[in-house]
């Protein structure tokens, strides 16, 4: 039977755990979707003056188009995020460690023990910031290159609507499905 202290995890343990959990924070989440709603809402203006169609005949088309190419988005954001920060966690340690040692070395009431809680929660902020922006960043540029190579050359004989399904939703769905993968 195990004694009562030796189940508690200690605040450092928790601190670990939360870098390795792969949900995002509400701000995150809101900074994820936002973005990706300004990024699949930018082929609509794309599809109103170069390919001239009327966006309140297919506001519809519009609306559901940019919805669920939000949702695929944000899904890749969320998973190469996570990938990502791991990666860089381990790369910004030493110079993390470096900045918070030189803080609080005139600090002589820290423990060890809450200086390393410092150092460890310093490293999971850094990568986090890091990872998220990149990212973001990475799978905008990706979304709108494969929209543009789509628009214009692949589908260019085809229908402004069937373009503009098609381009968005191949855009959307290869980002959420590279997302997947496991090396980034």
């Amino acid at each position: 039977m195990a004694h009562k202290s030796a189940t508690k995890i200690s605040r450092e343990e928790e601190l670990l755990l939360e870098g390795f959990n792969k949900n995002v924070s509400t701000k995150s989440s809101a900074l994820f979707y936002g973005n990706a709603f300004i990024v699949s809402a930018i082929p609509v203006w794309l599809y109103w003056r170069v390919h001239t169609i009327d966006v309140s005949s297919y506001a519809i088309m519009f609306v559901i188009g940019t919805l669920v190419s939000t949702w695929l988005v944000a899904f890749a954001y969320k998973n190469k995020k996570h990938v990502l920060k791991h990666k860089l966690a381990v790369k910004r340690e030493a110079a993390v460690t470096k900045e918070i040692t030189k803080k609080l070395d005139d600090d002589k009431k820290i423990s060890k023990k809450e200086k390393d809680e410092r150092i460890l929660w310093k490293k999971n902020e850094v990568a986090e910031y890091e990872a998220t922006t990149f990212f973001i960043f990475y799978n905008n540029s990706l979304f709108l290159a494969i929209v543009i190579l789509a628009s214009f050359y692949i589908l260019n004989g085809t229908s402004p609507t069937v373009n503009y399904g098609l381009s968005i939703g191949a855009a959307s769905g290869m980002i959420a499905l590279l997302s997947t993968g496991t090396s980034s």
